[in-house]
C-alpha cells in the first residue's frame, strides 16, 4: 500500500486552489504591504507563493499583528482555546478595517 503523506501542503487540494482569473503571480504591491503592530490582520494563503506561508490550518483566521521577524510577521490567532503565534509573509495577509 502507498504511504499518506504528511506533508505542509497534505489534504489542501481544495483549500489552496486559485479560481481561474486568479491564476499567476499576485500584484507586487501586496508583497509591500506594512503592517503596524497591534493592527489586526486575515491570513489568506496565496498557493502561488511558498516563502512565508502558514500552515493551512490558519487559512481564514484572523488576528493580531504583534512583531516582526525579517520580511514576516507575526500574527496572535485565536485556535481551540489558545492564541497561537503565526509567522507569515505579507503576501498571504489581507488588512482588517476594525
Amino acid at each position: 500500500m502507498v504511504e499518506m503523506s504528511h506533508g505542509p501542503r497534505a489534504r489542501t487540494r481544495k483549500k489552496l486552489r486559485k479560481r481561474v482569473r486568479e491564476r499567476g503571480l499576485p500584484p507586487i504591491t501586496r508583497a509591500l504591504q506594512k503592517f503596524e503592530i497591534g493592527e489586526k490582520a486575515a491570513i489568506v494563503i496565496d498557493p502561488s507563493i511558498h516563502k512565508g506561508m502558514p500552515f493551512h490550518r490558519f487559512h481564514g483566521l484572523t488576528g493580531d499583528v504583534v512583531g516582526k521577524r525579517g520580511r514576516c510577521y507575526l500574527v496572535r490567532v485565536r485556535d481551540g482555546g489558545k492564541y497561537k503565534i503565526v509567522i507569515a509573509h505579507p503576501y498571504h495577509l489581507r488588512k482588517v478595517k476594525s
